[in-house]
């Protein structure tokens, strides 16, 4: 199936079932590399901005662009799924018995929830277009997810870097099909910041050394999933009481106020316990009961020490001395971060007026 005509009906067929299997927004990008994205992702790569995160240079020849990966390529259908919160997420700051997950987190896995989405999206096309080929994508591949969904119409990069949509704000995960049936693009998205830098000011981290472009080191997001080893002492206290991501530059996009809960995918209703969980029973879980409370939740790659390290910053954080005693049993801990970083936190509680 090559000719436009039947390619363009196909298209649209194709939007109503990614819609409904639960997409709630879809566009069409051509599979040509650019260029210009991939010379702005070495000059990011070799200022040492993405810290840790060793994979994205492993790989960043593949990175700038779907045809660098698969030449065979002709377009890319870029798809995402919304998570708008149905609260505020700002709402927990400075609470010394809460700590704060970042909103994409506190509900089911979405590598699994998009993938198999995306998996049922392909089927229905091959069988559409029989001998069709394809490749799905959902953020473990070398994949630019944001700039193809700006590039298929589904919304812009904004300043803090993210995709932002006019109907769904910051809130969508992205996946992505590539696929050698050469459908029309759409017309790539424009830019619609304007003057706006929200999103750069509320950085309690100061991670943004210019517009649209990030520094992943300085990073609070970075900092308490990707990051290993102790967290630096200068981001400490600016990192409050978040132990998982950090919605901020996010949730204070003027655009949110169009995203509609209801558009929401149902598997990323929040856990009540991941909502405002409490530091104090976070404090005490070992291997076993880490890996129970998060189990189909993406914190669970991060494993206890690394969550427990960042509990432990947020415990420091607090003023809030009921938290010394656990704090105190982490001393002695086995992983040294963690015993650092209990260390850290008991000196700042036992010195609060």
């Amino acid at each position: 199936m090559t000719d436009a005509a039947p390619l363009d009906e196909l298209k649209t067929r194709l939007i109503e079932r990614a819609r409904a299997l639960g997409f709630a927004s879809v566009g069409f990008a051509s599979a040509a590399d650019d260029p210009v994205r991939g010379e702005r992702l070495r000059e990011w790569l070799a200022a040492g901005m993405h810290g840790e995160m060793e994979w994205m240079e492993a790989r960043a020849d593949v990175r700038q662009g779907p045809q660098a990966m698969w030449p065979e390529a002709r377009s890319v259908i870029a798809l995402g799924m919304s998570y708008a919160p149905g609260a505020d997420p700002l709402a927990l700051e400075g609470d010394p018995e809460r700590a704060r997950i970042s909103v994409y987190a506190q509900g089911g896995d979405y590598h699994d929830t998009v993938k198999k989405a995306l998996k049922a999206l392909a089927r229905w096309l091959i069988e559409q277009a029989p001998g069709t080929e394809l490749k799905v994508f959902v953020d473990t591949a070398p994949v630019m997810e944001k700039p193809l969904g700006e590039s298929a119409g589904i919304g812009w990069q904004g300043k803090h870097t993210n995709l932002v949509s006019r109907e769904h704000g910051s809130w969508l995960f992205l996946g992505a099909i590539y696929t050698t049936l050469p459908f029309e693009p759409d017309a790539p998205h424009q830019e619609r910041c304007g003057s706006c830098s929200a999103c750069l000011a509320v950085c309690p981290t100061d991670a943004f050394p210019a517009p649209y472009r990030l520094d992943a080191r300085r990073c609070i997001s970075y900092l308490t999933i990707e990051h290993k080893g102790p967290i630096p002492d200068e981001f400490r206290e600016a990192i409050g009481n978040r132990i998982y991501g950090c919605d901020d530059c996010l949730a204070v996009c003027p655009w949110n106020k169009f995203a509609a809960t209801a558009a929401r995918h149902r598997a990323f209703l929040p856990r009540a316990e991941l909502a405002a969980p409490r530091l104090g029973e976070l404090l005490a879980l070992d291997d076993a009961g880490f890996r129970r409370l998060f189990s189909g939740s993406p914190i669970k790659r991060i494993g206890r020490d690394r969550f427990v390290r960042n509990c432990l910053i947020a415990a420091g954080n607090s003023g809030n001395s009921e938290l010394e005693a656990p704090v105190r049993s982490l001393l002695a801990d086995s992983d040294p971060v963690v015993a650092e970083a209990a260390g850290w936190a008991l000196a700042r509680l036992t010195a609060a007026p």
